[in-house]
């Protein structure tokens, strides 16, 4: 890419075209390009000659590995707790365009696929991911819930498996991403250029191939059995328990992960799933995820979370609340209804 925008919006044949931009950034995405892929699904909703939007990204490390929210944190440092909600009520409201799109689009999704990434090319029509493809919502390591619409996937994926990914927040790869619906189809990477053209030059999504099998097999489909009896407890404390009890190399490793990340988001997290799982669309998910985030910077341990792992990198956050520790009613109160006015608006 020569184009110096962030994030390029433009035409080929049938096809809206965006494309992040950012990859020594690993393709963060900011405010600035929320908006302008925003303001492109816009222009393009009515427009003739687009049949549909292929969404990719620059360079090879990244689709998009996560919101950029050292500025949000450093204006929370501040005592600024607005700026932090005000990106989230626009990027929400972007999420919700590109789920409920008229037109299908097509996310190419290579590297790291993370937070914010997640959702763009998560909530797309048609999702293709490739052998380095590594997905993951692992916000409960930064004191903040998995959102942009994460918590509708999470909650639709089979069994106890949203729950286990949403509070550890792992990673998973291709095989995994088409186990869990996070994506819709494999395409080798070598064979993306062709089929981005192909896709401009007809508009017909039907070019791409949905008979094709990653080459490395599944890390979750073996796991299912032990996911879902530990994952299916009530409380994030309680699915402890059940690893505590269970001794596999598996569950040591799952509590060794549960036991770093924010109790108080896990538990959020858990709630999130379930409360989505509920009412499962785009909208409902992210006015739940709402509650929390706008809250987050005031209330929860978002800002101690940053600092550790993106800040000073410290890796060591001081979470203030264990699983032992933590008061049920934090959790009912970051979780509760906002007050009339402050919820979201999708207009």
């Amino acid at each position: 890419m020569t184009d110096d925008a962030t994030m390029i919006a433009r035409k080929q044949g049938h096809a809206g075209w965006l494309t992040f931009n950012r990859p020594k950034a690993l393709n963060a995405l900011d405010h600035d390009m929320a908006e302008v892929l925003e303001a492109a699904l816009d222009d393009w909703r009515d427009d003739p000659e687009v049949k549909l939007v292929i969404i990719d990204a620059a360079g090879d490390r990244a689709f998009c590995a996560g919101g950029d929210i050292a500025a949000i944190y450093h204006a929370g440092r501040a005592g600024d707790f607005t700026s932090g909600p005000a990106f989230w009520r626009d990027e929400y409201r972007m999420n919700a365009k590109i789920k409920e799109y008229p037109k299908p689009i097509v996310a190419f999704m290579q590297g790291f696929v993370m937070g914010g990434g997640v959702g763009v090319g998560g909530l797309t029509s048609h999702r293709v991911v490739g052998d380095s493809t590594q997905i993951a919502m692992p916000e409960t390591g930064i004191g903040l819930i998995p959102d942009v619409g994460g918590t509708l996937l999470l909650a639709r994926a089979p069994g106890r498996l949203g729950e286990y990914l949403g509070v550890t927040g792992s990673r998973f790869g291709a095989a995994d991403a088409l186990l869990t619906g996070f994506a819709d189809a494999y395409v080798p990477e070598a064979d993306w250029p062709a089929l981005k053209d192909r896709l401009a030059e007809t508009g017909d999504v039907g070019v791409i191939p949905v008979d094709l099998a990653p080459q490395a097999p599944s890390r979750l489909a073996p796991l299912r059995g032990e996911i879902d009896a530990a994952f299916s407890a009530g409380s994030v404390s309680a699915i402890a328990a059940a690893l505590e009890a269970s001794g596999t190399e598996f569950a040591a490793e799952t509590l060794k992960v549960i036991r770093r990340n924010s109790a108080l988001s896990e538990e959020c997290t858990l709630q999130l799933v379930r409360m989505t799982r509920e009412t499962p669309d785009i909208r409902s998910a992210l006015s739940n995820e709402f509650r929390f985030t706008s809250r987050a910077l005031e209330h929860a341990e978002f800002l101690e979370g940053v600092r550790a792992q993106i800040i000073d990198k410290d890796r060591n956050p001081q979470w203030q609340y264990r699983l032992d520790n933590l008061p049920g009613a934090v959790v009912a109160r970051l979780l509760a209804p906002l007050p009339e006015g402050q919820d979201l608006s999708f207009e």
